[in-house]
């Protein structure tokens, strides 16, 4: 099966994901794209992040209903940091029927040179980019000639975005899953 792994912390998952997500599998090879979320990515600052736990209940629930997404914890059973080529070897020994692809955005795929064996990732796993605002996807076609480029439709929103709002008292139901909102609104302290 061909399987998109769309990694990120997911904090939290919002309408933005699962959207581009569904369009990654109607509009290209991918079978089931796998929403990875990161227990500890090492570029971001832990004391940041919602608990791992919860950023996965709370993508399970934004992705229950829709047929080819599935979040997935996989990475909490590895070392953390959580660095990404460790994650694609375990998941490929674990998976040998699968062949997978990385899915980012073009910002990610921007600093891809500061990610642990960048070089072994291009070898070995063919990556999907999303264009992201203000990125210059001909300076990263260049640079990364075998990434594959997916016009997909730019969603002008954020996880960052989304708890500056809620921090505000601002809505944020349009880009956010009931439960999500729910929980986001109700359960954690606002900074």
């Amino acid at each position: 099966m061909n399987v998109g792994l769309f990694f990120g912390s997911f904090n939290p998952i919002h309408l933005g994901h699962t959207r581009l997500a569904e369009y990654l599998l109607h509009h290209t090879c991918l079978e089931q794209i796998w929403l990875v979320v990161s227990p500890n990515n090492p570029l971001k600052d832990p004391a940041t992040l919602l608990p791992e736990e919860v950023r996965f209940r709370l993508a399970q629930a934004a992705v229950r209903d829709i047929p080819g997404l599935v979040a997935s914890d996989y990475e909490f059973r590895l070392p953390k940091p959580s660095y990404t080529v460790n994650t694609l070897r375990a998941l490929t020994a674990d998976y040998p029927e699968h062949a997978f692809t990385l899915i980012m955005g073009s910002d990610n795929m921007a600093n891809f040179h500061r990610w642990r064996e960048a070089d072994y990732i291009l070898e070995h796993y063919p990556i999907m980019v999303y264009p992201r605002e203000g990125d210059d996807l001909l300076a990263l076609r260049k640079r990364y000639p075998q990434m594959q480029v997916v016009q997909a439709p730019l969603l002008p929103v954020s996880a960052t975005a989304i708890r500056h709002k809620i921090a505000a008292g601002q809505p944020v139901g349009e880009w956010l899953h009931p439960e999500v909102e729910a929980y986001m609104k109700n359960q954690i302290p606002l900074h």
